[in-house]
């Protein structure tokens, strides 16, 4: 349950508000909303005079990669989430403070867990433990116009790193290589009838806290939201910037698409695609490698069944190509063009403890995974994982 601290005369009706809104969030029914996205509307947005809220989130689980050997410590280099390998660990742990009044609104959350030790690797030591930290004021008395500046969850796709709010225990390929946070400032519009959200940032990179040493930045980032109804999210964000040095003048253009369609009935699906470019960058004599850019792309679908209104099953399937290596390195032929396959069951033991359990395969074109006999094309992994929130 949610702490709330208030001077308020509403405290009561936004004790209970609260209250209800942390047991849907964390029961597997909750996951069907479409704040499976990452949303820019802040939860805390329309909830005026509420004053401070502190709530909590902390996922255990163990990860067992059949194809490894057995003294792998570590899953596949492209993945950032339940990294570590036959070992119980905990993936993403933090504490998190609200304050939101009519016309105010500010987050701070402190993580641990191994998201934060793999995702913030290259941040300075001092915020590899911010999970959340920004501010932001309401531009407009009657318009819902924010300012929001800080570090903050990415726009940029439908799965974000609480794993209770997204429809598979593990993160999508495309989820795990784009951006988890962004740090800039963000200009947040949504209409009055909640149909469309509407966003533009300034942003020091790409999943970046501190700036890239040698780019002077900065990068801009863009989302269009429509919601035509509760049963159908439509979504566009981009990235425009780089996350190379300036030297080598390679401009990234990055566009994610995704829909969610019936998010809250029995059957559910999600239809994605990441598609991104990088110029070819400046090689020796000061001449561009080639013409024209380098460019990956990822398509995924996931169905979701509800089998009780406790539980849930859904499969993923998923495409991976970036034979140039632009975001996954493998110094192979043909660079990384992966698929993968993947069915979970979740069960809510109770509204706020989530147990789930993942079986998952990759099949490769080139080998590029570990295995007992030297390289290898396919891995085969089962994961599990107990989620509470309060």
């Amino acid at each position: 349950m949610k702490t709330i601290f208030t001077t308020s005369a509403l405290v009561a009706g936004v004790f209970t508000a609260s209250l209800a809104q942390t047991t849907d969030t964390t029961t597997a029914s909750a996951q069907a909303q479409t704040d499976v996205s990452r949303s820019a509307v802040s939860a805390t947005a329309a909830v005026p005079n509420s004053g401070l809220t502190v709530s909590g989130y902390i996922e255990a689980y163990y990860s067992h990669d059949f194809t490894a050997p057995k003294t792998a410590q570590e899953r596949p280099g492209f993945l950032y989430n339940h990294k570590r390998n036959r070992e119980v660990n905990i993936n993403l742990a933090f504490i998190k403070g609200a304050y939101v009044s009519e016309r105010v609104r500010a987050n701070l959350a402190i993580q641990v867990g191994t998201y934060a030790q793999y995702n913030y690797a290259a941040e300075q030591d001092l915020v590899k433990n911010i999970f959340e930290a920004n501010a932001g004021v309401k531009l407009s008395e009657k318009k819902d116009l924010w300012l929001d500046a800080g570090i903050f969850s990415s726009h940029i796709g439908f799965e974000s790193a609480i794993s209770k709010d997204c429809w598979t225990l593990t993160r999508s390929i495309l989820a795990e290589n784009s951006p988890y946070y962004l740090s800039g400032a963000k200009l947040t519009y949504n209409t009055a009838n909640g149909k469309w959200t509407l966003l533009g940032s300034v942003l020091n990179g790409w999943q970046r806290i501190a700036k890239l040493p040698g780019y002077s930045g900065p990068s801009v980032s863009t989302q269009v939201q429509y919601r035509p109804s509760s049963k159908v999210t439509l979504n566009w964000s981009t990235f425009i910037g780089s996350d190379r040095p300036d030297s080598l003048k390679q401009g990234r253009f990055f566009n994610n698409v995704y829909a969610i369609i019936n998010p809250s009935g029995k059957v559910g699906v999600i239809l994605g695609v990441d598609i991104g470019s990088d110029r070819k960058p400046i090689g020796s004599g000061d001449r561009r490698v080639g013409s024209g850019s380098y460019m990956w792309y990822s398509p995924v679908v996931i169905a979701r069944l509800a089998t009780s209104d406790k539980s849930y099953l859904a499969g993923r399937i998923e495409y991976y190509n970036d034979k140039n290596g632009v975001i996954v390195a493998t110094g192979t032929p043909n660079g990384f063009q992966t698929w993968g396959y993947s069915l979970n069951y979740d069960y809510a033991i109770l509204p706020n403890a989530l147990f789930r359990v993942e079986g998952k395969v990759y099949t490769s074109k080139d080998a590029i995974f570990e295995t007992t006999s030297g390289p290898g094309r396919t891995n085969t992994s089962l994961t599990t994982s107990l989620a509470v929130s309060f």
